[in-house]
């Protein structure tokens, strides 16, 4: 019962063999943070297993995640420019922007 009591909030984001949890959680002393899992089905028919890497992620460094992913999606975005292809960007039609200042 005690794993029930920490989740806030949860969003399942299905990517192809992929899926993402984005899960809200809090400590005994309620501080909150965010842990992103990537779930991703390995194995064959009749044999599937998942494969799962899990990130935790603290307030502390909610400003700084931000800021690098942002960096990183810009880049890609930038080198995809200059490569003559578009970046599509699907995802942000489709999802709203978080603050983490709201947590």
């Amino acid at each position: 019962m005690e794993k029930e009591k920490n989740e806030v909030y949860s969003k399942v984001v299905r990517a192809g063999k992929r899926t993402y949890f984005f899960d809200v959680k809090s400590t005994r002393a309620n501080d909150l943070y965010i842990t992103l899992t990537e779930s991703k089905k390995t194995g064959s028919e009749g044999r599937e297993s998942y494969e799962k890497h899990k990130i935790f992620l603290y307030k502390e460094d909610f400003e700084k995640f931000q800021e690098g992913l942002a960096d990183a999606i810009l880049k890609i975005k930038e080198l995809k420019s200059e490569e003559g292809n578009q970046f599509e960007e699907s995802y942000s039609s489709e999802y709203s922007a978080v603050s983490f200042e709201e947590l």
